[in-house]
């Protein structure tokens, strides 16, 4: 059971990310699909991390993760970013409970400057930052 619901919120997030590569991508928004990695600077670990960010409200956006560690598995999640524009740069802050298993609340502070993303993150027992580029249409990256 376990692992069907896993797949299923991969194959979920998928296709939902097949899904944003279709239509105009505004570059001077935050959202869109994001792609790049993480690492911590507690203790090295790092991966793979894609991002689609969606709006929720007029300056809330949804950012859904999907992170990959230890080259085999992933994990995804969802954070709500509150942005703040100054000029053409984008500044955030959220924070998510990934549970008690995944180390409680991370909580996320960055900027989002033309086609790129970067943000620290720090939860109880890690942090460390991410590093994206903006996705275009024509790239689709599995």
């Amino acid at each position: 059971m376990i692992c069907f619901l896993l797949v299923a919120g991969c194959s979920s997030f998928n296709r939902d990310w097949k899904r944003a590569a279709v239509g105009p991508q505004m570059t001077n928004d935050v959202a869109g699909r994001w792609e790049g990695s993480w690492m911590s600077a507690k203790n090295g670990h790092n991966g793979r991390l894609r991002c689609l960010i969606t709006p929720a409200s007029e300056n809330v956006y949804n950012a859904r993760f999907r992170a990959r560690f230890w080259k085999i598995f992933s994990f995804g999640y969802t954070a709500p970013l509150t942005v703040y524009r100054s000029n053409a740069v984008a500044h955030f802050t959220g924070e998510a409970d990934l549970g008690k298993l995944a180390g409680g609340i991370y909580k996320y502070a960055g900027v989002i400057a033309g086609t790129n993303y970067y943000s620290t993150y720090e939860s109880k027992y890690d942090y460390g930052h991410f590093r994206m580029g903006r996705v275009s249409e024509g790239e689709i990256k599995e």
